[in-house]
């Protein structure tokens, strides 16, 4: 686990440039039929779009890009399937909230979704509501998302300048910490008051981290590393 690298990024610039994905076209039929039987056990799940990327790096402090546009569907079977296409990647953000006493809150997601029962902060794949013109703006996501599953935004927590990258395979996780301004008991009473009020909320509950005890085998691999180096 620590050899997953910690990498600060001050500034991202992240393109949407249209391409043909060979694997969503050559595997349609695998894809679908892997899909359908997902939908069975979890028939709320959605074929949206999403956005993957294509072509980046990272040099100077920048985070460089582009991302495509393809169908949840495709996405899915990807990583279900090993990520067989190793010339694309996720990169998501994840915003990392911090209460006003040192803490991070983690959400636990539902039972009904792609990532049941997993630990980690709030975030999602970038979609066709991140682009704004020719840009990716993970920036505006990164909020949007921290909104859509706890019910915070930005009058009650502010998002910290930079990311930190956390590279792992396919995956790049762009974690931007996001300083509340309550403490944790606090924002744990008000996000549960929110999903209560939810029909379909995207998360079961909220755990809190104080220290390295706090750290859960259900957190993925990189948000554990991100809080270690945090915590230490």
């Amino acid at each position: 686990m620590t050899d997953i690298p910690i990498i600060p990024v001050a500034r991202l610039d992240l393109r949407f440039e249209p391409a043909h994905w060979a694997f969503a076209s050559e595997r349609r039929a695998e894809i679908d039929a892997h899909f359908a039987r997902l939908r069975v056990e979890k028939p709320e799940m959605f074929n949206g779009r999403v956005l993957l990327l294509r072509r980046g790096e990272i040099a100077d402090g920048v985070l460089s890009g582009a991302y495509l546009e393809t169908d949840f569907a495709s996405f899915i079977s990807w990583r279900d399937w090993d990520f067989p296409d190793k010339t694309i990647r996720n990169c998501f953000p994840m915003a990392a909230l911090r209460s006003s006493d040192g803490a991070f809150l983690l959400g636990v997601m539902g039972a009904h979704t792609a990532t049941a029962g997993q630990i980690y902060f709030a975030a999602g794949t970038p979609d066709p509501n991140d682009i704004v013109g020719e840009t990716v703006d993970l920036e505006g996501g990164v909020m949007r998302e921290l909104t859509e599953e706890t019910g915070l935004g930005l009058a009650d927590a502010m998002p910290e300048t930079g990311w930190t990258a956390t590279p792992l395979g396919q995956r790049i996780a762009l974690m931007k910490i996001v300083q509340a301004r309550e403490t944790a008991v606090a924002l744990h009473e008000r996000i549960r008051a929110f999903l209560a009020g939810q029909r379909r909320p995207e998360l079961s509950g909220i755990h809190i981290v104080r220290g390295l005890a706090d750290l859960r085998p259900a957190m993925p691999p990189y948000v554990t590393r991100f809080l270690r180096s945090r915590l230490r």
